[in-house]
Parts: structure tokens; C-alpha cells; sequence
């Protein structure tokens, strides 16, 4: 796949972000950790936040695309990395950053799931304006599970997304959510095969890319609103995860995790 460079910084990190030449206007950010379950570290986050503040400023991309591997799209946080750096007390930087930039990303946000998408591997999609799955993708949220409470502005678009009484099952109480559920639910836009996953996936970001800009950003606002509200929440949520981090029930609920 042809690419076009781009400045992000150098460092050698498992997300490559693609602009292939023949799909204009479209850039991908494609998490490649199969091994580790594309568990995302801080570096990840950094490149992803990187990728989206550039494409808002470059006027020849027109949206991004978010996708993981076959069977897999994130396994949510490194818990390692995230252990380590909870205990320094900086680890929500970068993934506060991260989620600040999807919520005031003023480019239309696409996304093709495959397989386990837990923790911030589902709540990234209720900020895209389509996601598509494949049947064995399988969305969970196990914040409650670890001591800690939802977060990326989960807490308001989940309920705004899915309803209430949905919205619980899949944030607090960590129920998965199938495909064909999240379908149901209005999570996920439409469901294809494995093999057809990318293809579909860029075939809209591409459909997307080709509308008339200025009109389609006009519309995309007004469907989505003011975004303070959203980053407010997003602070709010932050705020009690890092209270939330030090206390000895999710102290205890993440060392019997790393234990596993």
C-alpha cells in the first residue's frame, strides 16, 4: 500500500499510520501489537494523538480510520505500563490527550472491528461517526471489575448511544456486548465477514472523503453538538479514575490481574 510521509515523531511504535494514495483523503491508524492483544501503551497513545491533531490541520485529509488485526482490535490499556505509570501518577496524560483529540476531532472518525474490543477497544467507537464489525467481534468494558468507573466520556455518550438501562449493562456492569448486539444497540453502524472487514471499512472512509467538505463538517456538528460538554466529562471521569487508582480495591483488583 502506498503511503504518503508524514511528520509524526520517529520512534518506533505499533500504530502505522497509513495515507495511501489511493484512498485520498483518508488516513489509518492501524494498532499492530498482536502479540501483547494490541494492548496500548503510552507511546501508542502519543502517535495516535499525533495523527489526529495533524490530519485537523491538514485540509487533503478528510477522515481517519481506526483499525486493529484479524481477531483482535485493542485488549484495552498494557496493564504493565499502566501499573507502572499509575504508580508515578502520570499515566492519564497521554490518554486524556488521546481522548480529548477524538472528541474535538473536527474530521469524520471510521472504525473496523475484528474480535476482542475491551476497555478503551469499545469506548473509542462511541466517538466514531460509523464503526463496522465482523460477527466474532465481542465489546466489553470491565471498569467496575477493576475497582474503576467508565471513562473516554463513556458515561455520557453511552447512555445518549445505547439508552440507560444499556448503557449500564455495558459500563458498569461489564456485560459483553456480541456484534449482533452491539448492532442492535446502535453501536455498530453494520456487520460484514473477516475477510471483508478492511475493504468495507476504507470503501466508507472513502465515501466519506469524496462528500463536499465544508457542508459535511457543517452537518457533523450539528449532529454531535458542542463538544464542552463531552470534554467536561471526560475530566469529571478522569478525575475520579485517578481517586479511584488509589484505593486498595483496585490496588487489589489489578495486582490479582497481573497475577493472571
Amino acid at each position: 500500500m502506498d503511503e504518503r510521509e508524514t511528520t509524526l515523531s520517529a520512534e518506533p511504535v505499533p500504530v502505522r499510520v497509513e495515507r495511501p494514495q489511493d484512498r485520498r483523503g483518508v488516513q489509518i491508524l492501524r494498532i499492530e501489537r498482536p502479540e501483547k492483544k494490541n494492548a496500548l501503551t503510552r507511546a501508542m497513545y502519543r502517535r495516535m494523538t499525533e495523527a489526529l491533531v495533524e490530519a485537523d490541520a491538514d485540509d487533503s485529509l478528510r477522515v481517519t480510520v481506526f483499525l486493529g488485526q484479524p481477531g483482535c482490535f485493542s485488549a484495552g490499556n498494557d496493564m504493565g505500563d499502566f501499573a507502572v505509570a499509575s504508580a508515578g501518577g502520570d499515566f492519564g496524560q497521554e490518554v486524556i490527550a488521546f481522548l480529548k483529540a477524538l472528541a474535538s476531532s473536527r474530521k469524520p472518525l471510521i472504525s473496523g472491528v475484528d474480535g476482542l474490543a475491551i476497555g478503551i477497544g469499545t469506548t473509542l467507537h462511541l466517538h466514531c461517526d460509523q464503526t463496522i464489525a465482523t460477527p466474532r467481534a465481542l465489546f466489553r468494558t470491565p471498569f467496575v471489575d477493576l475497582g474503576l468507573v467508565p471513562e473516554g466520556g463513556s458515561s455520557l455518550l453511552g447512555p445518549r448511544l445505547l439508552g440507560p438501562q444499556r448503557a449500564f449493562s455495558l459500563l458498569a456492569l461489564g456485560e459483553p456486548f456480541t456484534a449482533a448486539a452491539a448492532h442492535a444497540a446502535g453501536l455498530v453502524a453494520r456487520i460484514v465477514e473477516p475477510e471483508m472487514l478492511e475493504e468495507e471499512t476504507l470503501a466508507a472512509a472513502s465515501a466519506i472523503a469524496a462528500k463536499p467538505p465544508a457542508a459535511l463538517a457543517a452537518a457533523r456538528r450539528l449532529l454531535r453538538g458542542d463538544p464542552a460538554a463531552l470534554l467536561a466529562c471526560i475530566d469529571e471521569e478522569a478525575r475520579i479514575f485517578a481517586e479511584r487508582l488509589r484505593s486498595p480495591e483496585t490496588q487489589g483488583a489489578i495486582a490479582a490481574f497481573l497475577q493472571r
